[in-house]
């Protein structure tokens, strides 16, 4: 999640030179807010990601709609943007899309001055691209990166990606921050940190930024609907992770759909249904295609040397965390 220390800055060869960019640099990252959040304590989401969170966001319309990483926002009660003048005003979560990432929030005071930044074209970037992913602050507060690599990623919360990017080096306040192209256009939102091997066995710190092209198809549904307007995926309330003999079980969630089911810390997930699990973004896909959320959903497990068959009455994520309320 995004670094809360208020005092740090980017080392100064990390951050970008004006000179080098061809749009107005401190006007652009103005555009970039920061995001305080508060959660219930009995919210759903607050063991895992804290009661407190704290990173970015990216105004991408005047009227102050911020664009940023959901689980910034997942089940907040109150949620404060500073702008880079100084102007602090509340704000409201709309939407949280769990399929993309994206969360949005819609600022309940006026952000004056402010240009907000527009959507550029994700799919035509290539790595080794020049870019900027920033967090709120400006400059110092900004790394000049390149896209290392863009393809699939998945996580252990029952999340996937056919595309994403990744870049380096790593901004160490990744959480909401905003990955801008060398035409001054948003391309993506800071998610995660991660560790990556290169070719000498090195180990490299890494961002995945969730592509704003996973946006653009859905924005009109969560801005009407607070999510997309289709059935939810079937959820399992399973945490899983690779190692080098496929995936394996790491954790369920309280009074989830896995855990009624019987699964335990540790099973190795070999199938779902007559479909070979061998990779983390196997096993959320072979999830989802069994059906939308309440299909019951066959897993097949292997405990102590012995395989299990296992059905997990699978339920929408969404009816587990709490709704937005407005103030």
């Amino acid at each position: 999640m995004a670094k809360s220390d208020e005092d740090w800055e980017i080392p100064d060869e990390f951050q970008p030179d004006p000179a080098e960019w061809s749009f107005p640099l401190d006007g652009t990252l103005a555009a970039i807010v920061g995001l305080k959040s508060l959660v219930p304590e009995d919210a759903f989401t607050a063991r895992g990601l804290g009661t407190e969170r704290q990173g970015s966001g990216v105004l991408i319309r005047a009227d102050g709609l911020v664009l940023t990483i959901g689980y910034l926002v997942a089940e907040a009660e109150t949620i404060w943007l500073t702008a880079a003048n100084g102007r602090v005003v509340p704000g409201h979560a709309l939407a949280f899309d769990h399929e993309s990432g994206f969360g949005l929030v819609q600022a309940l005071g006026r952000l004056d001055g402010i240009q907000p930044l527009e959507l550029g074209d994700a799919k035509r970037v290539r790595p080794g691209e020049r870019v900027l992913l920033a967090a709120a602050g400006g400059r110092t507060r900004t790394v000049a990166c390149v896209i290392a690599a863009r393809q699939p990623f998945a996580g252990y919360w029952e999340y996937a990606l056919d595309d994403a990017f990744y870049t380096a080096p790593a901004h160490p306040s990744w959480g909401g921050a905003g990955l801008i192209g060398e035409d001054g256009k948003l391309l993506g939102i800071g998610s995660l940190i991660l560790q990556r091997r290169d070719q000498r066995g090195r180990n490299l710190d890494l961002n995945m930024v969730v592509p704003v092209s996973g946006l653009i198809p859905i924005l009109d549904d969560l801005l009407a609907y607070g999510r997309v307007n289709r059935p939810a995926r079937p959820w399992l309330g399973l945490y899983a992770t690779e190692d080098e003999e496929g995936v394996v079980a790491v954790s369920v969630a309280p009074g989830g759909p896995s855990e009624q089911a019987g699964v335990r810390q540790g099973d190795r997930l070999v199938a779902v249904g007559d479909t070979r699990v061998e990779d983390l973004a196997g096993l959320w896909r072979a999830v989802w295609d069994c059906g939308v959320a309440g299909v019951r959903v066959p897993l097949t497990v292997l405990r102590d040397g012995r395989r299990r068959e296992l059905m997990v009455e699978s339920a929408d994520r969404r009816r587990f965390l709490k709704a937005p309320r407005l103030h």
